[in-house]
């Protein structure tokens, strides 16, 4: 596959399931660029730019409904997010994607006042996933070599959810998804 398919497919599930909410007030186009924008903006790294960009790419190449969370089911978003873009790129985006919930379980625990910030959608999507860590499930997560960036991503992704927010188009990304790409 070519880096030009990919980016077709990228916007394809943006195009198809972007305009979902998964509960929250911004739409998951929206909170993707905007959680891109916000890492760009505090000079994450290339790859955790494209991370925080497709950190929820899971829920937009799914087939189930939007209200998932609320029949009480947890999609695993960020493990079948993680997976398929580990086709495509190396564990410098996919490991931060793959650990952006364990990154919300953690910092509930380990930052005061973390939980009290989290939006409705989130707290529901938060006991489904686990609940917060226990203390060895928060050690064990500290120990992961990309757990720093994954609570980086975590509070972009908290952050992305403003109505109107202002940020560039998916085009914009794209020469960081082109220069991230596991070659």
């Amino acid at each position: 596959m070519t880096a030009d398919d990919l980016l077709l497919q990228i916007q394809s599930a943006f195009e198809r399931r972007g305009g979902d909410t998964y509960g929250e007030g911004v739409n998951q186009t929206d909170h993707a660029l905007q959680a891109g924008w916000l890492a760009e903006q505090a000079g994450a790294p290339r790859a955790l730019i494209v991370a925080s960009l497709l950190h929820d790419i899971g829920h937009l190449i799914h087939e189930l409904p939007q209200d998932i969370a609320e029949q009480g089911i947890d999609t695993e978003h960020e493990s079948l997010g993680s997976a398929w873009l580990s086709r495509y790129f190396g564990p410098d985006v996919t490991e931060p994607v793959r650990l952006h919930v364990e990154a919300k379980r953690y910092l509930c625990v380990a930052e005061p006042g973390y939980f009290d910030r989290l939006s409705e959608a989130s707290v529901l999507s938060l006991r489904l996933q686990g609940g917060p860590h226990k203390a060895e499930e928060a050690a064990a997560f500290a120990a992961e070599p990309y757990a720093g960036q994954a609570v980086k991503l975590r509070h972009w992704d908290e952050e992305a959810k403003v109505l109107g927010m202002k940020t560039p188009d998916l085009a914009h990304f794209a020469p960081l998804i082109r220069a991230s790409l596991r070659v």
